[in-house]
């Protein structure tokens, strides 16, 4: 067994590793988005399917010996396509559609590569199973998830703080190498062993294959999980608290689950996980209904945590239940990598096109109270089978009729509270009016998730008065000041918000935002006046600002605000030396940089300075506060400029001196940068 455990646990820790090596390495040719990302994600989710089909068709049509000879010819093919380095020709030239030109680059780069490396869990297994009497491999499917688990937590603290972009392909190619090597001796192995008839010692003794119902129930329970996963990440990353690697928590959790369901002896005790999905579903439903503004971040991401736990603990521990003979094994992956794909389509394709709020986490919340009921009156080794009149399971049903009534009054709610509610690939936002529109004091927000992206007063004589982090006291507002009385200014702005930085333009300025949220637009534009009603002239670019900014002219700006920091996800690509170097060629030789830093959890100010440092500019921190009011928040502003005498000017008296670099801070670059190394 010790073989077939190594290649299966080293395989797994090489599939969840190279989705982060290559995704980083591509970051900054595709503008570092959310849809590079997501493009990604469904190319891995496409390829491992493709894989789980391989072998399921390989192994009903093919001999174990010839199937052997053709996975070894296959792994070697694969090798010789490294190193996984992608090369410069794949850079986009700024025409081609990205979603096709990033799916060519990882079928090219990767492709080969991942697709043997997801079909070894389910392929070794079966092969374990044939070479030896008595085999267990059900149980190499939780080290397999115990390698990816590895994998996902080792990649932000030991891989990307201590190895470049480039190191971190070579050193992934050369283990893969291994990985091939083990693979093809275990293929060895298997076809050295005499086979042994497999004995029924798992799921239905006959060892009859699958029917329908069986086959749709393991699909929706991996489906379940799969969509809770991402309902889970993006409510606790966009709607309690925008914490970097807090995406990590929940996928854990998942992986957790697997490796506990499918051990030799098992974790999952129904009667017990039963009982507590009652309140794990409970408590989810009563916070998205009664809202979190007044509990403790702590408490609920252990809530939300602790009952998504469960029901995985569930879902999967019902999968583990009902794992075939050996002989169907193969349909039995296949089925958990549809059900994975399709809870990943749901609540990351068509739900952010087809519900305006996270409609989908409810809805996965009512699957899995539905999917509790169905696996009790399905079982036969339970006492409710086929009695679907006992009044247990009417109870149960009522809770379950209960909850969706309950999520659905969380549902209006949280599209009701809102002016305008709508949502897109990029997220929800919602539009937010406090006070009557006439009042002195009303005002207009703008809200992604937990993320205030600007404020306007609804008042007429006020609403073109700069907001919250973008008051005249600010880094911004400071460095736009310095402009000479009379002379035009031309200000470019990456990330437009509600526009608010426009409420410093005067006749004859020019202001260019850049934006990649077209939905972030059209709000502007509609809801709010500061780019509507201002004397300058405005131009809004769509797109990814660094990308748009290299494929133009020679822009010559007098301030250059770069404002897309204060979520967890930081575009990384925008506060690297190359981007800077973009950024000094098109500001004027006494223009200003101002790097907006306020974030609650990243201190992005060294970074900032150690970059300005590394190209010889000068630095200045611009702090400030809240009024009293509230209508000002406390910012926190790096201006960057090419000499030290620009912060001369009257605007920066009294705020103290430029700053000095700390050259003990790491140096980002586009190939290389670390969150880890910047959490407070």
């Amino acid at each position: 067994m010790f073989i077939y455990a190594c290649t299966i646990f080293l395989s797994a820790f090489l599939l969840f590793q190279v989705q982060p090596v290559i995704a980083r390495m591509i970051l900054p040719w595709f503008g570092g988005s959310a849809a590079v990302w997501t493009t990604c994600m469904l190319f891995f989710q496409a390829v491992l399917l493709l894989g789980y089909l391989y072998v399921h068709w390989s192994v009903k049509r093919l001999s174990p010996r010839h199937h052997a000879y053709l996975h070894m010819g296959l792994l070697a093919a694969s090798a010789l396509l490294l190193p996984i380095t992608p090369a410069a020709k794949w850079k986009p030239a700024g025409g081609e559609n990205p979603s096709i030109a990033i799916l060519l680059l990882l079928a090219a780069c990767v492709g080969a590569q991942y697709f043997l490396l997801s079909t070894t869990s389910p392929l070794l297994q079966w092969w374990y199973s044939r070479a030896g009497k008595g085999a267990l491999p059900y149980r190499l499917f939780a080290l397999s998830n115990f390698g990816s688990m590895l994998a996902l937590i080792s990649y932000p603290v030991v891989v990307e703080p201590y190895l470049s972009s480039s190191r971190q392909g070579m050193v992934w190619s050369f283990a893969y190498v291994a990985f091939a090597v083990l693979c093809a001796f275990a293929a060895f192995v298997t076809t050295r062993r005499a086979e042994h008839p497999m004995e029924a010692e798992y799921g239905d003794d006959s060892g009859e294959p699958p029917r329908g119902w069986t086959l749709a129930l393991w699909v929706a329970l991996a489906a379940c999980p799969s969509a809770l996963l991402l309902a889970v990440t993006n409510y606790l990353t966009q709607d309690v608290a925008s914490i970097p690697f807090l995406w990590i928590v929940p996928l854990v959790l998942y992986l957790l689950s697997f490796i506990l369901c499918f051990d030799a002896g098992g974790w999952y005790s129904r009667p017990l996980f039963l009982l507590l999905l009652v309140p794990a579903l409970a408590s989810m439903a009563y916070f998205l209904h009664a809202g979190t503004a007044d509990v403790r971040m702590k408490a609920l991401l252990g809530v939300f945590s602790a009952a998504f736990f469960v029901c995985c603990m569930v879902c999967h521990g019902e999968l583990a239940k009902r794992k075939p003979h050996p002989r169907h094994l193969t349909s039995f992956y296949l089925m958990l990598a549809v059900g994975g794909a399709l809870g990943g389509v749901f609540v990351g394709l068509i739900a952010p096109y087809l519900f305006l709020s996270y409609i989908e986490f409810p809805i996965s919340l009512v699957l899995c109270g539905i999917l509790a009921i169905v696996v009790l009156v399905t079982d036969r080794q339970s006492r409710f089978y086929r009695q679907w009149t006992s009044w247990t399971l009417t109870l149960m049903a009522t809770g379950v009729l209960l909850l969706s009534v309950f999520l659905g009054g969380a549902v209006r709610r949280n599209i009701h509270d809102y002016k305008i509610v709508e949502r897109n690939f990029y997220g929800s936002l919602r539009v937010r009016e406090t006070g009557k529109p006439d009042e002195w004091s009303a005002y207009r927000t703008l809200l992604h998730g937990a993320i205030n992206h600007g404020e306007e007063w609804t008042n007429a004589k006020r609403r073109l008065d700069p907001l919250t982090y973008y008051c005249p006291e600010s880094g911004v507002g400071r460095a736009i000041r310095t402009r000479e009385p009379g002379q035009p200014q031309k200000v470019g702005v990456f990330g437009l918000g509600v526009g608010s930085i426009a409420g410093f333009a005067r006749w004859g300025d020019y202001y260019k935002f850049y934006e990649i949220n077209p939905l972030v637009v059209s709000l502007a534009k509609s809801e709010f006046y500061y780019i509507t009603s201002t004397p300058a002239k405005v131009d809004v670019m769509l797109g990814d600002a660094r990308l748009s900014l290299e494929r133009e002219d020679q822009q010559n700006f007098d301030v250059l605000a770069i404002d897309c920091f204060s979520g967890d996800s930081i575009p990384v690509h925008l506060l690297t030396r190359q981007a800077f170097e973009l950024y000094f060629r098109n500001l004027k030789p006494q223009g200003i940089l101002a790097v907006h830093v306020s974030n609650r959890y990243l201190e992005l100010k060294p970074v900032v300075r150690r970059i300005a440092a590394d190209l010889g500019k000068a630095t200045f921190d611009v702090e400030s506060f809240e009024d009293d009011e509230g209508n000002c928040f406390s910012s926190t502003w790096v201006l960057v400029a090419s000499t030290p005498r620009v912060f001369e000017h009257k605007v920066f008296q009294g705020l103290g001196q430029p700053v000095q670099v700390a050259f003990r801070t790491p140096l980002w670059t586009d190939d290389y940068s670390s969150l880890l190394s910047v959490l407070k």
